[in-house]
């Protein structure tokens, strides 16, 4: 049993790097289907159910590191979610994109309602699930955002990773698959491509604008920005709480007014010459690592055994999001190539995105890219959203 705490963020972090090193240099065809993030989750789980992290000592320093790191995560990712870029998709594209955000939110709230007593309560499983909505909407740091707004339930948010790692690898083959049936779907839809190019052109131009090397300045200036804006929002967060609670508004805890700061603070800072800051990515990865590997290790993996109704009930919500967007589809003639591409920019994120965009034409992946950053941008609103709604209806 690990009892320092220093010796238990050294171990987790450890793990990560191990992982993350695997994935880079084996080139193991495991990682294609479950990669490393989840790795991380469900190994430390495994160390935390045998009483590897059992003590004071990392119990001390769970408290010291977690909130903190995980507010400066929400900051540095935001960095990269300029509004001005995002004009370039046009209101189309964003449209197109907010359906499938929209789709989703609607398919969570029903998949609460009717699984919410098999899956172990509504009080055990909104947050997990708003947490998860989070994630299909904006990424991964997302979903660790709201373990920091909300309560969750430690058990429910490692079956609920685990169901965004099945319908992650599930559906981006299932996209890919259908780029070869696209003009039934076109056709179905009598869909409108006319300025599909144009706005691909757009959105290449803008990324390749902001390609440069990181310098370790830059990094020592971001790390410690990111912290003391962490340290700075905490308190806001905490100022906040107190004065809503004078007016009878205690329901905003003090987690979620931290979130909705740093989330506003990490936007209107993109806008500014931050935005512009090499290393962005790169930070905003390692603190996600790291607060990942936290949350495991509090969780067991005792709790796992319900993941399989988790599955059925991301099932539920993948067929409301497809049902919707054809609906949508035939109703403002949306092509397959913006549909499938903005459903992964949800689900996948900015990340993998690209890669559907760019089964179609190589040269749509830039609008891929700018699709999961709105996505990162509105995540956790659609989150802290969805969690306040399945509350009423516990």
């Amino acid at each position: 049993m690990i009892q320092n705490g220093f010796t238990y963020i050294a171990f987790l972090m450890f793990l990560a790097g191990i992982l993350l090193a695997a994935e880079k240099y084996t080139k193991w065809k495991v990682f294609n289907y479950v990669p490393p993030l989840v790795w991380i989750y469900v190994l430390n789980m495994l160390f935390c159910t045998i009483g590897m992290f059992d003590s004071e000592g990392c119990s001390a320093a769970f408290g010291a590191l977690k909130n903190n790191l995980l507010y400066a995560m929400i900051f540095v990712m935001l960095l990269r979610c300029d509004i001005r870029k995002l004009a370039k998709l046009g209101g189309r594209m964003a449209a197109i994109f907010m359906g499938g955000a929209v789709s989703i939110m609607l398919g969570f709230f029903i998949a609460f309602l009717v699984f919410k007593g098999a899956l172990g309560g509504g009080e055990t499983i909104w947050g997990a699930m708003a947490a998860l909505c989070a994630s299909w909407i904006g990424g991964s740091a997302n979903m660790a955002a709201m373990e920091a707004a909300f309560t969750i339930d430690p058990g429910a948010y490692g079956c609920a990773l685990a169901v965004d790692t099945v319908y992650y690898s599930v559906w981006i083959a299932l996209l890919l698959i259908m780029v070869r049936y696209a003009s039934k779907w076109d056709k179905s839809v009598k869909a409108d491509t006319s300025k599909l190019q144009e706005v691909a052109d757009a959105a290449n131009a803008e990324i390749e604008k902001e390609k440069k090397r990181a310098t370790a300045s830059d990094w020592i200036f971001l790390i410690g920005l990111s912290l003391m804006v962490s340290a700075i929002s905490q308190m806001v967060g905490a100022a906040g709480n107190t004065a809503l609670k004078e007016v009878g508004l205690a329901m905003f805890d003090k987690g979620t007014l931290t979130t909705v700061f740093v989330t506003i603070l990490g936007l209107i800072c993109a806008l500014s010459p931050l935005g512009k800051l090499p290393a962005v990515e790169e930070l905003s990865n390692i603190y996600l690592y790291a607060v990942v590997s936290l949350l495991a290790s509090t969780a067991t993996l005792v709790d796992l055994v319900s993941a399989p109704l988790w599955i059925v009930a991301g099932l539920v919500v993948m067929i409301i999001h497809i049902a919707v967007m054809y609906l949508l589809s035939k109703l403002f003639h949306w092509d397959c190539c913006m549909v499938s591409t903005a459903s992964l920019a949800n689900i996948g994120g900015s990340a993998s995105a690209p890669i559907v965009a760019s089964a179609y034409n190589p040269s749509y992946a830039g609008i891929g890219v700018l699709m999961g950053v709105l996505g990162a941008a509105v995540g956790n609103f659609c989150g802290l959203a969805m969690g306040y709604l399945m509350q009423m209806f516990i």
